[in-house]
């Protein structure tokens, strides 16, 4: 479904990502791990076309979309779940909502889309008239998920969504991952709990200074010993 091969990322002088590839299969879940400063997020932004690689390939569908605009890369049916959440705060919780459904392909449907982000977040539901900015972060990370599936994404990137979360909120994330997964849609991780995420992942890569280090089944990566010693204190 998405494929990444050879992918270049500068800012400025500094190398950001470093022929990164990588295959992301239809109604698969795979995570991207690494340390703060690995290139995860540098990965996920050029994927959604909010960074323009310098060289390489991003293929969505068998369509490049390298350096295409980040409107058109949504609307052709990647959606992202933003690190720290990025609501927009002075508005409502319907009104983020109603925000997530504005490109061309979420049109037609809202109304289908809308009730089943409520079935899935009931808490926002009681919420609908409260302002984003004064929800908890939990109830904000539900409205960011919820917004992004407004835009009926066939694709969902996750950056960092446990960060800033409690442990309870955590586990309930990771359930809310799942269950997207076990409804079919494709997802790829990035997030800092290697072992929550790798436990959920189909697939792995591991980044390490821009370059994809190790990669393997989520199971694969769990036990193997670099991954333990590097990531998982073992």
């Amino acid at each position: 479904m998405l494929t990444v091969t050879d992918l270049d990322l500068f800012y400025g002088d500094a190398q950001a990502l470093d022929r990164v590839s990588l295959a992301v299969a239809e109604g698969s879940t795979t995570a991207i791990v690494g340390a703060n400063g690995a290139g995860k997020t540098s990965l996920i932004r050029s994927i959604a076309g909010i960074l323009k690689p310098a060289a390489g390939s991003i293929r969505f569908r068998d369509r490049e979309i390298a350096g295409q605009p980040s409107h058109r890369v949504c609307d052709l049916g990647i959606g992202q779940v933003a690190e720290g959440r990025q609501v927009f705060p002075s508005l409502t919780v319907r009104e983020n909502l109603e925000m997530g459904a504005v490109i061309p392909r979420a049109r037609a449907g809202a109304k289908d889309s809308f009730a089943r982000v409520l079935a899935m977040f009931p808490r926002l539901e009681e919420r609908l008239g409260q302002a984003a900015g004064t929800l908890s972060g939990g109830e904000q990370q539900m409205l960011a998920i919820g917004r992004c599936l407004m835009g009926k994404p066939d694709l969902i990137m996750f950056d960092e969504p446990s960060l800033g979360l409690a442990p309870a909120l955590v586990s309930e994330l990771f359930r809310t991952i799942r269950t997207l997964a076990a409804d079919g849609m494709t997802i790829v991780l990035v997030e800092q709990n290697v072992a929550a995420s790798l436990k959920v992942a189909d697939r792995g890569y591991v980044l390490e200074n821009g370059r994809i280090a190790l990669s393997g089944t989520g199971a694969e990566l769990l036990a193997d010993p670099a991954v333990k010693q590097a990531y998982l204190g073992l």
